[in-house]
Parts: structure tokens; sequence; C-alpha cells
């Protein structure tokens, strides 16, 4: 197979990324198919060490950060994430470098016939296109010979592909209501299925979390006999400063005190930051090098596009995957907190499994102008909805056919002094990162 037909073969498989009508239950994603299809790979998912991640919102952030740290204190370092923004090689790094093309061909092709096995006896139904990256990851960071592994959750915790390993650190970032049509309607619903990933012998870090998401991890935790770490009262932090490029900021850890700097703007990413300290000294704890010149050097460098990032200064581009009520809050308070402007032009598009509702009310007073639009991917959200609730509260909006044509137009009614927000889902902002390349508008790296 060349590269394309490689991607081909890892689409053909059902892609529960492309809907959101699947039940999440354990006949569409039952590990035990999972685990018959690593034993047949030698089990690669049990030779590196784990950190596990779960939560609705960061989860991301700290596994980058995670790893950048570790690999920083000299570990092979293993980082497996999801969705990618534009490249599906995004999603499989060591070191902080991609797997290459090459290698993602030589792996499908040694997965192929194993997969194909499991498949045509569908013992347990058959595996999907998550679950064949899932195992497509843990074979390459085997051949790397990786010494760490972290990987976060795709969806919930429980049932998810990567919930077959023996963390060291379980980590529990912000949970809020998001896919509530897969995981549950309430806080403790949600959280239930995220804390499904506490296994007996990690220490468990969580980040500041409601009463009622607590609740449940304080249970799980009990009901494992596992450390529980809380960001807020364990470890706590201090903001110092910020600019354009990086905030400056304080974490009083369990085993020191950080005086750290990272090249991710917006407030939540202190949180993310404390909670990852809180990982990596519970890793330190048990004995693992990791120093703190490591933490400070690793957090500096760490890298995750997309969140909270300014492509352009004049106009100001900035683009965030926020998408769900949480993270838009969180997105009104960092534009407020960083940036005073002339006008505001809001372009947004959105999956079609998100709360709209609830994001809608939480951006509108910020913006001037409004463009719905909406990206290329199966899940998008056709604009009208959108429309709709803008309009109950007044908001006159225009539509563009599509990312590009959206990014143009805002260009176009923004001024030197303006600010230009593109958020509502990662799809919608990995297509504004591709066309702002396109039109040389892409300054500023993220």
């Amino acid at each position: 197979m060349n590269y394309q037909q490689t991607l081909d073969y890892i689409y053909s498989f059902i892609d529960n990324e492309k809907t959101s009508k699947l039940r999440y239950n354990a006949t569409n994603y039952d590990l035990r198919r999972v685990d018959e299809l690593l034993a047949r790979l030698g089990n690669p998912h049990l030779k590196a060490k784990s950190v596990h991640i779960a939560g609705t919102n960061g989860k991301g952030s700290v596994a980058a950060m995670v790893a950048s740290v570790l690999t920083a204190s000299g570990y092979t370092t293993g980082l497996y994430t999801s969705p990618h923004l534009n490249d599906l090689r995004e999603r499989i790094r060591v070191d902080g470098k991609l797997i290459s093309e090459e290698k993602l061909i030589t792996l499908a092709e040694k997965l192929k016939p194993e997969i194909e096995s499991v498949n045509q006896k569908a013992t347990y139904g058959r595996l999907t296109t998550f679950e064949f990256l899932t195992a497509l990851a843990f074979a390459y960071f085997n051949l790397k010979e990786a010494d760490f592994q972290v990987l976060e959750v795709g969806l919930g915790g429980r049932l998810d592909a990567t919930n077959v390993i023996n963390p060291e650190v379980c980590i529990i970032t912000s949970i809020s209501f998001d896919h509530m049509r897969a995981l549950g309607s309430s806080l403790s619903e949600i959280a239930a299925e995220k804390a499904s990933i506490i296994k007996p012998g990690c220490v468990v870090v969580t980040s500041p979390q409601l009463d009622e998401v607590n609740k449940v991890i304080d249970e799980a935790c009990l009901s494992c006999g596992v450390k529980l770490v809380r960001v807020g009262s364990d470890v706590t932090w201090q903001g110092i400063s910020f600019d354009f490029n990086r905030q400056l900021f304080r974490v009083k850890g369990r085993l020191d005190e950080h005086e750290l700097s990272i090249p991710l703007l917006g407030q939540h990413q202190l949180d993310n930051a404390a909670t990852a300290v809180a990982a990596l000294e519970a890793l330190a704890i048990k004995g693992f090098n990791i120093s703190k010149d490591s933490i400070t050097n690793g957090l500096a460098r760490v890298s995750w596009p997309g969140r909270f990032q300014i492509l352009s200064h004049h106009p100001l581009v900035v683009v965030d995957g926020a998408h769900n009520p949480d993270s838009a809050r969180g997105l009104k308070q960092s534009l407020e907190q960083y940036f005073s402007l002339d006008r505001a032009v809001l372009v947004i598009g959105a999956s079609s499994d998100k709360d709209i509702a609830g994001i809608v009310p939480e951006l509108f007073p910020l913006f001037d102008k409004v463009i719905i639009t909406h990206s290329h991917h199966p899940r998008a959200i056709a604009p009208p909805p959108i429309v709709a609730e803008f309009a109950k509260y007044g908001v006159e909006t225009q539509v563009a056919d599509d990312v590009l044509t959206a990014l143009s137009l805002a260009l176009a009614l923004a001024g030197n002094r303006d600010l230009i927000c593109v958020t509502g889902s990662l799809f919608v902002v990995a297509e504004a990162i591709e066309q702002a390349n396109r039109l040389g508008l892409t300054t500023v790296r993220g």
C-alpha cells in the first residue's frame, strides 16, 4: 500500500468519530476485541510505562505537557491524542515527532492480517478505526522502545480503546457537559465514565472539579485503594505575567515550588499546567527521574496548536477549539483578559452533537459581527440551527458556505486593530489554520 491507500484502509472500518448517533455501550465498544488484537501483536501496550488522561476539557493540552517534560527528562516518550487537526499522523508521536508516512504504512501492513483475523471471527464485534489506530500507536511505541506512553482518552473512558493499560498515573481533567448522548445526562454519569480509567496501583491527579464530580472521583479512588492528588488544594498555582507569546506562573507542588512558563495562552492552560506538574511530581515520588529543571524546560517547549492560538497580529486572528459551554466560557474569559480591541468578528461552526444553546450565550456579547459556517467533517452541523440560536438574542449573522469563505469575509470586515476569533469546533479550527497558511496569513507559531 502507498500512503493514501493506507489511509483509505484505516478509514474503511467503522469510524465512530464521524457519527454522533452511535450508542456508547459494551456492544459497540467492547474492549475484549482490542485485548484480542493486542495479544496477537505480543501485547505492546504493556511494554512502556503509561500515563492515562480523561476529561472533558484540557486533556490534550495536559497530555502534550506531560509528554514534553518526560522527553526533557531523558525518557523516550510516545504521545497518542485525538482528534488530529490536519494530518492523521499528529495522533501518534514519539519525543514530539510525528510517525512517518513510511512507518505508518509498514505498521498498518503488519497489523492488517491480525485485524482481519479478529474481524473475521468477530467474537466481540468488529474493530473500529479508532481501535485500529490505538493498536497501531502501541505497536509504534514498542518499535521505538518507548519508556513512557502518554495516552489521551478518545471518548469517555470506561469503554475507550485506550483503557487496556495499567497506568502509573491517571489524570482527570476538568469535567463538564459534553457528549451527553453517549456518556449520560448528569455530571455524575459523565464523571463515572471518565473515572473508570482509574485502576489499582496508579496515582490519580484531578484538575479542579465541581463537588458532584469530586464525589464520583473520590469513590473511584477509594474503591481502587489509590492516592488522589487534587489541583487547587494539594497543588496550587498563581499567575505572574503574560504576553502574546507565553505565560509566566508559579506552581506550588507536593515536592517543590516551580517558576514556570508555557507558550500556550489562556488562564485555563494554567490549570492544565498545574495538573501536569502534579502528575509529573507523582511520577517523581514513584522513583522516576523527573527533576525540577526538566519540568521547567519541558513545559517551556510544549506545543499544542489550535487552542487559543494566535495566527496573526494585524488583524489579530485567534483560533480556539471551544466546543462546549464550559470551554466557550473559558475562551470568553481569555479574550477579555488578553485583548482590548476596536471591534471583534466571530467565525463559528460546530459539530451536530454539541450544545449550541449553551455555547452561544457565552460568546455573543463579545462580538460585533458573527459569521456562521461549517467544516467538511461529516459531523458538522449546517448553519441554520446556529443562526436561529443567535437570533434568540437579537444577533444578526452572516452565513458562509465553507471556512475559507468565512475567513475571507471576516478579513474583509476586520480592520487592522480588530479581532477575528474562529471557534466552535476543532474541525473548523483545523480548516482555518490550513486556509490561513494558504492565504499567507499565519505569522505566529502555535
